[in-house]
């Protein structure tokens, strides 16, 4: 089982979790899966797309650019959370959540 596909994902700050919908190689195009993962099974795997970067190397007119967007999840690098998603569910197939109808 490979995770090959991110529809979606979104990092909900407030629950402390990676929500994330996904297709793996053995799904087809009408099926996804659906998760939550805690940021500190993220953490335990040595990501850290979930925190805050640091904005020490922005200049003024910068912060006043990215002060437009209120949604964190566009500065994600989507392959990141790619590679996690494989890391983590080769060492947790018990959680990989059972494929849905898209």
């Amino acid at each position: 089982m490979e995770i090959i596909e991110i529809i979606t994902f979104h990092l909900n700050n407030l629950e402390e979790v990676l929500e994330v919908s996904f297709r793996t190689n053995s799904d087809g195009e009408d099926l996804m899966r659906e998760s939550k993962i805690p940021f500190m099974d993220i953490s335990d795997f040595g990501y850290r797309f979930h925190e805050e970067s640091s904005d020490s190397f922005l200049n003024e007119e910068d912060e006043n650019f990215y002060d437009e967007f209120e949604d964190d999840d566009l500065f994600v690098d989507e392959n990141e959370i790619l590679s996690f998603l494989n890391e983590y569910y080769v060492l947790f197939s018990d959680k990989l959540p059972k494929p849905e109808i898209f």
